[in-house]
């Protein structure tokens, strides 16, 4: 699939951004990225609220095998588009409003966990002094002892 196709897919949906991406490419409004093009296929962004509709349609979730290990890999936060939407505009507007809808929730639900970690860190970090190393474990100090104190 090739840029303008892809822009033109989305136009009823609106206009979107198009960004390379491992072998394919990350389809995103104002920043945040609500489907992936790999292997020729569309997959879009779900989550708890939107996988029931996607089982629905009987398609699943990206997979692809690990090189490291041969084994499946399963992406479950992107599923495969229904093959019916590519000549639906409408309809694959509205499938696209969910998948971006269940990215701005993972967004807000990903900083939200991540906040209370910085303050943590930070208030601990203020609260307890960094201790500082004996003078005669410095570099400078041990070449000194090793020379016998000389210079």
């Amino acid at each position: 699939m090739d840029r303008d196709f892809l822009i033109e897919l989305f136009s009823a949906f609106g206009p979107v951004s198009l960004r390379r991406m491992f072998s394919g490419y990350g389809i995103s409004v104002d920043g945040v990225t609500f489907a992936l093009v790999l292997r020729g296929a569309i997959f879009l962004k779900v989550d708890d609220q939107s996988v029931p509709r996607f089982e629905a349609e009987g398609v699943g979730p990206f997979q692809y095998e690990s090189r490291s290990c041969g084994r499946t890999v399963t992406v479950a936060s992107y599923w495969q588009m229904p093959d019916r939407l590519y000549d639906d505009p409408e309809e694959l507007a509205e499938w696209a409003r969910l998948a971006l809808g269940a990215a701005e929730r993972g967004a807000v639900a990903k900083r939200a966990r991540a906040k209370p970690r910085k303050r943590a860190v930070a208030k601990a970090s203020r609260s307890m002094p960094v201790p500082s190393k004996p003078k005669s474990t410095t570099a400078k100090a041990a070449k000194k002892a090793k020379r016998g104190g000389k210079r």
